[in-house]
């Protein structure tokens, strides 16, 4: 068990495959892009597998959710699903992804054993998707999300967020267009993990902005606490259901009580929270023959050591360093 002193238990693990990215969207990284992890610095397949293995069937972990950095970009994706799809007990897998590559790879993961997927995009215009990630790819983003509808990835969740001056009018019709192609929306506030450290929170999109768009087009009615349960996404019903819509305000109304997450990077390090200014090195003890019960040692360690909150409304609040397409989100 993943337990720490605010008698939060962790049991959805979410890891990073990789750092790299094929886009360059405005609120994760520069155009330019970053220093990628070089390859050495990278868990292996082999790896991966035994610190999902270890947090399956030692640590209490059910959810596992492949991120990156862009996770399509892994070499040895598919087999890293399959072999955690053959763990006993079966976590419940995702994949986290900017749908570019999802047309030709979404019936291989399945096949392999992934249940859903979750894909970024932030605009029905092709013209501003160029312009938030600096890729003529918008085209391929729509039918990586066609082919994993097709395939049974479901529910395919499509994760958007909105920026003041590039996409913040369009809520109204990205919903309308996920009702009509059975998606289910989340928007998600832009958090403070840019790499260029660009973030103000003067001017942010926040959930009010987002719920106050809607309403001018649809009648939302709360889903409730209780249905909610540890998602970090508030859901409503839209004209009565049962279509939803999920505003995930990590910035405004942070989740942190019912927070159930684990971390782990694409270097192998623990993070307790996405905002975290530490990290605890499993790497090093799997590369130094630690056994599997050392290793969890560690990782129940760092987890007791959670803070209660991410912290971003102190005054004393830090980014951290690392961006969002190193930790994994």
């Amino acid at each position: 068990m993943l337990l720490d002193t605010y008698r939060r238990v962790a049991t959805d693990l979410r890891i990073s495959l990789t750092d790299r990215c094929n886009l360059r969207c405005t609120y994760c990284m520069p155009e330019e892009g970053l220093q990628w992890l070089a390859k050495p610095e990278l868990l292996t397949d082999d790896e991966i597998v035994r610190l999902v293995g270890l947090a399956v069937t030692e640590l209490g972990v059910t959810e596992v959710r492949f991120t990156g950095g862009e996770p399509l970009l892994r070499p040895g994706l598919t087999g890293i699903v399959e072999r955690c799809a053959a763990l006993t007990p079966r976590p419940r897998m995702s994949l986290t992804t900017n749908g570019i590559g999802l047309e030709r790879t979404a019936a291989a993961l399945r096949d392999a054993g992934l249940d859903r997927v979750n894909v970024s995009l932030d605009t029905l215009s092709p013209e501003t998707f160029q312009r938030m990630t600096r890729r003529k790819r918008h085209a391929d983003v729509l039918r990586g999300l066609a082919a994993a509808r097709k395939v049974g990835l479901a529910p395919v969740k499509v994760n958007a967020v909105l920026m003041p001056g590039l996409n913040d009018q369009e809520a109204p019709d990205l919903l309308a267009w996920a009702l009509e192609e059975d998606y289910e929306l989340r928007f998600i506030e832009q958090m403070p993990l840019d790499a260029q450290h660009g973030w103000q929170r003067d001017g942010m999109i926040t959930a009010g902005d987002i719920l106050e768009s809607l309403r001018t087009r649809f009648q939302l009615t709360a889903e409730g606490e209780d249905e909610r349960g540890s998602a970090p996404a508030e859901r409503w019903l839209v004209d009565g259901g049962p279509q939803r819509v999920g505003v995930i305000a990590s910035v405004t109304r942070p989740f942190c009580r019912a927070c159930d997450r684990t971390r782990l990077t694409a270097d192998g390090q623990v993070r307790t929270c996405l905002f975290a200014t530490e990290e605890s090195d499993l790497r090093g003890a799997l590369r130094a023959g630690a056994t599997d019960a050392e290793i969890a040692g560690l990782w129940r360690k760092a987890m007791w050591g959670k803070k209660a909150g991410a912290g971003i409304d102190d005054p004393s609040f830090v980014q951290p360093q690392r961006p969002m397409s190193a930790i994994g989100g």
